[in-house]
């Protein structure tokens, strides 16, 4: 079985382009024409260029000695939160302004649901010179306050969302509905391994780095290519997308999904796609989604906005149904708990994102020679707020809090 795209833009039964006729053309344009300019000997001069020397690149993957003796097996952090801008979104926005360039795109719009997509396009528009505009939900703008700042002070115009939870659809709605109206003058850069083809396809390709990386640098640590278990959060997924991409077709290598569980599986409250979702159509692609009966979203939710996302990648979607990737769940509090842990133990504060991927490690029995990776995918000062209230109130959050 094969896990990666194919020429109609599907993994498995997942994926596609089903989009408005007014966006034809740009999808079209792009899907002839970005794997032959990200295969140019000049577009990747320029873009390893900018990894190393703007970004920071490589990011360590570090042997996190103490949580490792705390789970007794053989624990490595991807450090993708020592990137410039904080998270390893940065690594999709170069390749995507530099591909915008080349497409004769001069105004970039995007969505963000943490904050962290936002910044790091706003940050490559400030770079290039590029009129940016970011769609944001009221919610996650509120919540997320330190990253529009940030954003701002780069030069985006941040455009709240204010339709739905206000949050990531509602912002990936906006977005879509501004590149309809300008179609040929602008390029959306999509921060995760959603929306019609090629954009999954595109932004794994992009973060790939990740595992490329990775995999020298086990060479190096261990003797050897590959983990036993890879563990990554997963909201659209472009992280773990970055992180499982070299690894696909290796059985030897365990990949771990981890959806945000918010206040429970059953609570009503929750953003468990691949557990509560059916097959359905979001934003362009085919993939799992959650859904009432009759095909109207239902509102997902989750303490970490850049998680509350009601679909996931159609890649993910075909990696869990076809068994290849293990999907586990973190709820609100359990992620609280897994930060905090990090925090002390190892002296580095994750994002909330992240931390749901380390919350499953209590869930999981290792052996002790066992090589596990886990994404770092992003650091913490942006959700210093909600972490400063868990420790005011360690009890954990309340339904009436969201």
């Amino acid at each position: 079985m094969s896990y990666s795209v194919n020429e109609q833009g599907f993994y498995g039964e997942f994926g596609g382009a089903f989009i408005p006729e007014m966006l034809h053309a740009n999808i079209e344009h792009l899907s002839k024409n970005y794997l032959k300019i990200i295969r140019e000997a000049e577009f990747r001069e320029q873009f390893d260029a900018l990894l190393k020397d703007f970004v920071g690149r490589p990011t360590p993957l570090y042997h996190a000695k103490r949580l490792s003796q705390r789970y007794n097996t053989k624990i490595y952090l991807k450090r993708e939160d020592l990137n410039h801008t904080g998270a390893h979104k940065i690594n999709n926005t170069i390749g995507q302004i530099l591909l915008a360039r080349k497409l004769g795109k001069k105004r970039i719009i995007a969505e963000t649901g943490a904050g962290q997509h936002g910044v790091a396009t706003a940050t490559v528009c400030a770079l290039m010179g590029v009129q940016c505009i970011v769609y944001m939900g009221k919610t996650d703008i509120a919540r997320q306050a330190p990253n529009v700042a940030r954003m701002r002070m780069l030069g985006a115009e941040v455009r709240p969302a204010l339709s739905g939870s206000q949050t990531l659809k509602d912002a990936t709605n906006e977005a879509i509905r501004d590149w309809i109206n300008n179609p040929s003058d602008t390029h959306y850069i999509i921060g995760s391994v959603v929306g019609p083809h090629p954009y999954p396809d595109m932004v794994a390709r992009f973060q790939s780095v990740i595992s490329e990386e990775m995999r020298w640098q086990l060479q190096e640590h261990e003797g050897r290519e590959y983990p036993d278990i890879i563990i990554a959060c997963v909201g659209g997924g472009s992280n773990a997308a970055g992180a499982f991409y070299h690894y696909l077709e290796d059985d030897r290598v365990c990949l771990i999904a981890v959806e945000a569980a918010g206040l429970g599986i059953d609570s009503g409250a929750s953003a468990a796609t691949s557990l509560l979702g059916t097959k359905g159509i979001i934003h362009g692609s085919k993939t799992l989604l959650m859904q009432t009966e009759d095909g109207q979203i239902v509102e997902p939710y989750s303490i970490s906005a850049g998680l509350d996302y009601p679909g996931i990648g159609p890649q993910h979607a075909h990696l869990i149904q076809s068994g290849r990737a293990q999907v586990l769940h973190a709820t609100d509090q359990e992620a609280l708990d897994a930060a905090l842990e990090l925090a002390r133990i190892e002296g580095i504060i994750p994002a909330l994102e992240t931390a749901h991927a380390l919350a499953v490690l209590d869930k999981l029995e290792f052996k002790e020679d066992e090589i596990v990776v886990i994404n770092l995918s992003g650091r913490g000062d942006k959700d210093l707020a909600a972490y400063i209230e868990y420790l005011e109130n360690p009890s954990g959050r309340h339904k009436s809090d969201h």
